[in-house]
């Protein structure tokens, strides 16, 4: 580890002096304004290197920060990044008050353009040659600057802070935010990630090692050294160091970038001496080494490796592109057969194939010390493994998608992949040849007494043909979905038949309930050789209304396949006993645990299950077959299995989605206290009702209490809302979180965030994928107003 003790002093001097000159020239006054149709589009540096404006993208506008540099300007910073691009009639406006906006022609809407309001009204603003847009207030004090906030890069002067991430953007062209992450942590560890993964060790694909507890900043210097500094100034770790060329040669612009395919390039661009139409672009430095080590580069299902035309994506065996022009994207199979477990299909045969000098980067649900030849039969026979990967003599089984997948050169290494085959039409029924029959005369008779009776077998034919037809209809019809707009398309389930007495012995009569579900009580169980244990859900009510519940639970339950999802393992229908088989979840739900302070899961486990909860949300919203609207999320219908694990069950209530179908009409139903306030208008369910549903949840499970409690100390406590609201808005959250030792900052982001989801207007509700981006840290979030104007205080 290198040490350098920083001149402080001199540095300060230094930096002043040319903070001083840079400002000095360049200012921009309230009042001022941009816009896409005049000849003012931007505002320039001193030097002209910088510009903050409008840049075209396509036949649209985005607003930022570029590096005037032909043929292409490089854009350094995007503001509104996830909703960045305007028509021509916007027009960016320095406010006499003091504001930076932008305004739309469309009723004249308006949005700042640096996120939340300044604490202070602006007087003046600069566009500096270092490549900071900065506004100041009274004083000439610096109050805002993009520095402070960067997108995918920093520039030479420029810190990434800790807490702070870059996160690359979707391409050259779209620069909204995409999939790779460079944290600045806690820890003095620079980590990059792929978007959508945990802060978990794993899910790292390159980190700068600089593992110590303690707090540290990345910078990259205006000479090109970019490294990791404490804050009294010790050089903690050089990434890179790049002597730039000489001054008298012209000039140098350095900028760190996490590109689109998740690698961070220091890019070094060469102006020559008085010329900054055009720059000379290199690459001195990049991380991670080789680009199939960025975890996510290639989606589900393949695979990267490396070619004479850089990384590539390849399919698994028995899988096919997504898009084949996006490989990135991944892959899904290439045949509609499925194996389930605990259902025999003679039609479906499996296979595996072996591809050698491939790892994965998953995480394994079994890790057997088997030999390939013994791994290969243990995950043929092993309904539940779809990948297998033996490596150094370990047999580690998987679930799909298969992850991390990538071409690398150790020869101990081998991905198994099974692939699912019908069985041949031969295979199935053999044809047995029959040698054709001479009539003689011993048996003219019997054919003679066979025409005779030629209409009575037709007769008999038909009736035995009619009754075999009608039986296996009876048998099979509640197998087969309804085709009604509410339960999805036609579609035959592959679950255990179970019979009424098998499921009656299992229960020991139906003795042990474990709780009420909205179609009736659910029972405990163990499967006949003691293997398993089972929940039971028995439908009580003999209506109408039930059999359409309990078809709509098999109709949504069906469709899934999520570790957020409690699992449907068969039913029974045998005339009016009709009953759902699900896996036991051992820890009960999870109002259990939260409202009884013995159980109380600390504030960490709080948190992972929150997100466990959003993910199983984001699963039937938007990467399930079908849309899936639950309808009836509450902490009663939210089970924790032996491991505590969050999932969602009772979907008595759930509503399917046709493609391209944003809601349907339904009736006012769910639990008192969770149902979203537009349905008591309309009676129009979408999404966004679940979205107010996990709402509540979050806020319980931030407090540990019930979203409505009349036994409390004031009148402003019994609803859960207003009482955190209220409490949010006096900066008294400790009080929701009494006397347990938490995280604040943590506390702070899932009450706003719950309170953004309890919205009264369904179109100020984030969207499941956003709430993620939220709790995960990834996206900021914004200040929430009141949830229902009505019952908050003034």
């Amino acid at each position: 580890m290198a040490i350098v003790q920083v001149p402080h002093p001199l540095l300060f001097l230094l930096s002043l002096f040319l903070y001083t000159q840079q400002t000095t020239s360049g200012m921009i006054t309230t009042g001022s304004s941009l816009s896409p149709r005049t000849e003012r589009t931007s505002w320039l540096s001193p030097s002209g290197l910088f510009a903050f404006g409008f840049y075209p993208q396509g036949d649209k506008y985005g607003i930022g920060i570029w590096l005037v540099d032909k043929p292409n300007n490089t854009v350094v910073w995007t503001a509104n990044r996830d909703d960045p691009l305007v028509s021509s009639d916007a027009t960016i406006n320095f406010t006499k008050d003091g504001k930076l906006v932008v305004r739309t022609g469309l009723g004249d809407q308006e949005a700042s353009l640096v996120g939340s309001e300044l604490w202070e009204p602006a007087t003046s603003a600069s566009m500096l040659d270092s490549g900071n847009f900065v506004l100041y207030g009274n004083n000439s004090r610096v109050i805002w600057e993009s520095f402070d906030f960067p997108t995918n890069t920093i520039l030479g002067g420029q810190n990434l802070s800790v807490g702070k991430e870059l996160i690359s953007s979707k391409s050259s062209l779209d620069l909204s935010s995409c999939q790779f992450r460079m944290s600045m942590q806690s820890d003095g560890n620079l980590v990059a990630y792929s978007v959508n993964c945990s802060n978990s060790a794993p899910d790292a694909y390159w980190s700068s090692g600089t593992l110590r507890q303690s707090i540290l900043r990345l910078h990259l210097d205006s000479q090109g050294t970019l490294a990791l500094w404490t804050f009294s100034g010790i050089n903690e770790k050089i990434l890179a160091n790049h002597s730039s060329f000489s001054s008298k040669e012209g000039s140098t612009v350095h900028r760190a970038t996490l590109d689109d395919d998740g690698t961070f390039r220091l890019y070094l661009h060469r102006f020559l001496k008085g010329d900054f139409s055009s720059s000379e672009v290199s690459i001195p430095w990049s991380a991670p080494e080789h680009q199939c080590d960025v975890k996510g580069l290639c989606g589900y299902n393949s695979y990267c490796r490396v070619s004479s035309d850089g990384a590539w994506c390849d399919c698994f065996p028995g899988f096919a592109f997504i898009n084949e022009s996006k490989r990135f994207l991944g892959c899904r199979r290439n045949s509609s057969y499925e194996q389930h477990c605990g259902v025999e299909d003679a039609n479906i045969t499996s296979s595996i194939t072996p591809l050698p000098r491939i790892e994965l980067g998953a995480h394994p649900y079994l890790i057997l010390p088997l030999p390939i030849r013994k791994c290969k039969s243990s995950c043929l026979e092993d309904c539940n493994c779809d990948v297998a990967v033996h490596r150094d003599g370990l047999c580690s089984k998987m679930k799909l998608p298969i992850v991390y997948g990538k071409a690398t050169g150790n020869v101990s290494s081998t991905v198994l992949v099974k692939i699912l085959l019908p069985v041949p039409i031969a295979s199935r029924t053999p044809l047995v040849p029959t040698k054709p029959k001479i009539v003689t005369e011993k048996n003219t008779i019997v054919l003679i007494v066979g025409v005779s009776l030629g209409p009575i077998a037709i007769l008999c034919s038909l009736i035995a043909a009619f009754s075999f037809f009608l039986y296996r209809y009876r048998v099979h019809k509640y197998k087969r979905l309804s085709t009604d707009s509410t339960l999805g398309p036609a579609r035959e389930f592959t679950l255990q038949s179970f019979s009424y007495k098998e499921l009656e012995e299992a229960t020991g009569g139906f003795t042990e309930e474990i709780r009420k579900g909205s179609l009736g009580a659910v029972y405990k169980g163990t499967m006949s050789d003691g293997s398993k244990r089972v929940a039971v859900k028995r439908l009580e009510r003999a209506t109408e209304r039930g059999e359409e519940e309990f078809q709509a639970e098999m109709a949504a339950i069906g469709h899934t396949h999520h570790k957020n999802i409690v699992q449907l393992l068969g039913f029974c229908m045998e005339s009016s006993k009709k009953l759902l088989v699900f896996e036991y979840m051992e820890n009960g739900s999870l109002s259990d645990l939260l409202f009884d302070v013995e159980k109380r899961p600390p504030w960490s486990e709080r948190v992972r299950i929150a997100l466990e909860v959003a993910r199983g949300i984001l699963y039937l919203h938007e990467e399930c077959e079908l849309q899936i609207i639950h309808r009836d999320i509450t902490t009663q219908n939210i089970l924790m299995d032996e491991s505590r694990t969050a999932k969602i069950s009772d979907f008595g209530l759930a509503k399917l989605l046709m493609p391209n179908q944003t809601g349907t009409k339904t009736e006012v139903r769910g639990t008192r206290g969770y149902v979203a306030p537009e349905l008591q208008r309309s009676a129009m369910v979408s999404t966004k009702a679940d979205i107010y549903s996990y709402g509540v949840v979050l806020l319980e499970i931030v407090c540990c209490r019930s979203n409505m409690v009349v036994d409390v100390s004031s009148a402003d406590e019994v609803l859960l809302c207003s009482w955190v609201y209220n409490c949010y808005i006096a900066g008294e959250l400790a009080k929701l979180v009494k006397d347990e030792q938490v995280d604040m900052k943590s506390v702070e982001r899932m009450v706003q965030i719950g309170l953004l989801c309890m919205q009264d207007d369904p179109e100020i509700r984030p969207s499941i994928k956003d709430v993620i981006l939220m709790l995960e840290g990834i996206m900021d979030v914004p200040r929430p107003p009141c949830p229902t104007p009505s019952s908050c205080s003034s």
